[in-house]
């Protein structure tokens, strides 16, 4: 199964707040031996809200979304999340339950609202203040709050993806090659990935600090036997070619 996460708020875009969910998702996600397949950053636009939810609810991916899901004007996820399932926001009696046992005496309508998740979804417990998330199906709906996000991700990971868990070998090498260009090499990359049967990247880069030469990251991604094989075919073949290179960090 694919996994896929929405970082969604205007501050985002406008740049009032900085993201922090995209790298910590990706860490919780790789100390399980598990990656993402594909990020969103989006607005409080409801429209394009629900025309995003539902085209990743048709797809079977697994999803987390980070932001909107409050009850001030801005927050539109839990009502767009709804419209995309064709379903009403209800209050949820176990998010209910949770509300009232957070605030007591001090329980409110508006407080109430929160609860309010789209008929027939899940709770997500938030261990943070007891406000909980909410889940439809493999789509999993978070406050934006990263001291409430990332537990609460954490818990559907490690509670409803156990059996996923480094069920599948993957390995990503690399090697920095020195004053290469990528034209030069695409039939190097053309035939690893014909021979090995696995996915060669390139990343130019004009020099930084750590390599002020000009250089390219070439590696390969896949089942770790395939990438050893393949990464020792990259070498032999740019040592062939009377070209510097040194080993990168794996992923």
């Amino acid at each position: 199964m694919a996994i896929g996460l929405y970082i969604i708020g205007d501050e985002i875009l406008s740049g009032r707040r900085q993201d922090g969910h995209f790298s910590k998702v990706r860490s919780l996600l790789s100390g399980r031996g598990l990656q993402l397949a594909w990020v969103s950053y989006l607005g409080d636009e409801r429209s394009r809200l629900v025309e995003a939810f539902r085209r990743s609810m048709a797809t079977g991916d697994i999803v987390f979304s980070c932001g909107g899901i409050g009850v001030t004007p801005d927050d539109h996820t839990r009502q767009s999340a709804a419209a995309a399932l064709g379903v009403d926001c209800v209050l949820h009696p176990q998010a209910e339950a949770e509300i009232r046992a957070r605030f007591g005496a001090e329980t409110t309508e508006n407080r109430l609202r929160l609860g309010e998740f789209p008929a027939g979804c899940d709770i997500i417990p938030n261990p943070f203040n007891r406000i909980p998330g909410f889940s439809c199906g493999h789509h999993h709906f978070v406050p934006g709050f990263p001291e409430m996000a990332w537990p609460m991700i954490e818990w559907l990971l490690d509670t409803k993806y156990r059996e996923l868990h480094h069920a599948r070998a993957w390995r990503e090498a690399s090697i920095f090659v020195f004053d290469a260009h990528e034209s030069r090499l695409l039939d190097l990359m053309q035939a690893i990935e014909r021979d090995h049967g696995v996915a060669v990247f390139s990343l130019p880069s004009f020099g930084n600090a750590q390599r002020p030469r000009q250089h390219l990251e070439l590696g390969a991604k896949g089942e770790p036997a395939k990438v050893a094989a393949a990464m020792a075919a990259i070498r032999h073949e740019v040592q062939q070619r009377g070209l510097a290179f040194e080993d990168a960090a794996d992923l």
